[in-house]
């Protein structure tokens, strides 16, 4: 989850203008990283080998 502090952080690195879909595109990626890194540490990955078993299946 984004809080506050992290939105003005990633505001403070744009430039002096820039467009509101270019801020919610880079909040949308923090927080789909922030996911990602929260679903790492708590187990909830996909092994390489179940990977590769759904690609197989994708091209039967």
């Amino acid at each position: 989850m984004l809080t506050k502090t992290k939105i003005l952080a990633e505001l403070e690195k744009f430039p002096d203008e820039f467009s509101i879909d270019e801020l919610v595109e880079r909040l949308i990626l923090i927080e789909k990283i922030e996911t990602g890194i929260q679903q790492s540490e708590n187990n909830q990955i996909v092994s390489e080998a179940e990977i590769d078993y759904e690609i197989k299946k994708w091209f039967k």
